[in-house]
């Protein structure tokens, strides 16, 4: 307990409500993020990217035997005059890749049991992308939703590019908690189509979400970008969603979402096997199909503060 207050005031947060100076925090952090690419850069924009293909751009790649139609004004002349033979100069083309960040804050992400609601740490690691991506001068762009509404921050490269979605952020958290009833409702697959069209192909995106509404057409939309754009998926959840309370003596206790209410006896052992065994089942169908639409899945635990488990995450990948 006294971990969670140390660290709930290191970040200036009560866990439930989002603050500006909790999400600032993380530009001091981009330490725990690499953002380089690990698919090939497509964009047709001019940017800090070396592409696969070769072309008219600044970085010397390799000398090839002249052809015809080659600009005589990349012929290298040290390399024909040690050989003997005209020998052109070929370049590698810079691409841009600019980041987007799809942030669901709809109303099952309004739920913590221990540390931060899952809203909240899917702020926070959306605040550390975006100036992680600022940092590296990518482009940034995001997309905010939640049952209500949504918001879209176009690509910039500028700090105000951040401050937006950052914004965008605290704005919808404190729209998401509010019932309106008889409205639209925006779901995952809504906001995934509309990312589909602010992405340009060789961007990065990340999708940050319980996933609890990952339906068939979601499924395609994430498919269909990860054809043009690397995709990373984070699945955000809590404790309670894997493992039910350790208690000392039997209760029933009363379980609701707003809605729906339903009670669960607590320190029973069978009724604890079948519900951790029913919500891992569905958490690896969950990661089995973002990594069948070709996205790259990390799992985020919102109890638990970020910083650990991106450590964690990067010592794994260096062993």
């Amino acid at each position: 307990m006294q971990d969670i207050i140390r660290w709930l005031s290191k970040y200036q947060s009560d866990g439930v409500n989002l603050g500006i100076k909790e999400l600032i925090y993380y530009q001091g952090k981009t330490a725990l993020l690499n953002l380089s690419p690990r698919k090939t850069v497509q964009a047709k924009l001019a940017g800090a990217y070396l592409a696969k293909t070769k072309g008219r751009g600044m970085e010397f790649d390799e000398a090839r035997h002249y052809q015809a139609g080659d600009d005589i004004r990349a012929i290298d002349w040290r390399v024909t005059a040690r050989t003997g033979k005209t020998h052109t100069k070929l370049y590698r083309e810079e691409k841009e890749r600019p980041v987007f960040v799809l942030t669901d804050l709809s109303s099952s992400m309004q739920f913590g049991t221990q540390f931060l609601f899952k809203s909240v740490q899917a702020a926070h690691l959306s605040a550390l992308i975006a100036w992680s991506a600022r940092k590296r001068g990518d482009r940034i762009g995001g997309l905010v939703f939640n049952q209500h509404q949504h918001l879209e921050c176009k690509p910039f490269t500028r700090q105000k590019a951040v401050l937006s979605l950052v914004n965008s952020m605290i704005k919808m958290q404190q729209g998401s908690q509010i019932s309106r009833q008889g409205q639209e409702q925006i779901s995952l697959a809504n906001a995934c189509a509309r990312i589909r069209r602010l992405a340009h192909p060789g961007s990065l995106v990340f999708i940050l979400s319980d996933f609890s509404q990952l339906d068939e057409l979601a499924v395609q939309h994430i498919a269909q970008l990860s054809k043009h754009c690397e995709v990373i998926a984070h699945p955000i959840s809590d404790p309670f969603e894997h493992q039910l309370p350790k208690v000392n003596f039997s209760q029933r206790v009363t379980l609701s979402d707003g809605l729906n209410r339903q009670q669960i006896v607590l320190g029973q052992k069978d009724t604890e096997v079948q519900y951790n065994n029913q919500h891992q089942a569905h958490f690896d169908k969950i990661e089995n199909t973002l990594k069948q639409c070709k996205a790259q899945v990390f799992p985020i635990d919102a109890g638990q503060p970020l910083e650990l488990q991106l450590a964690r995450f990067s010592g794994s990948k260096n062993k």
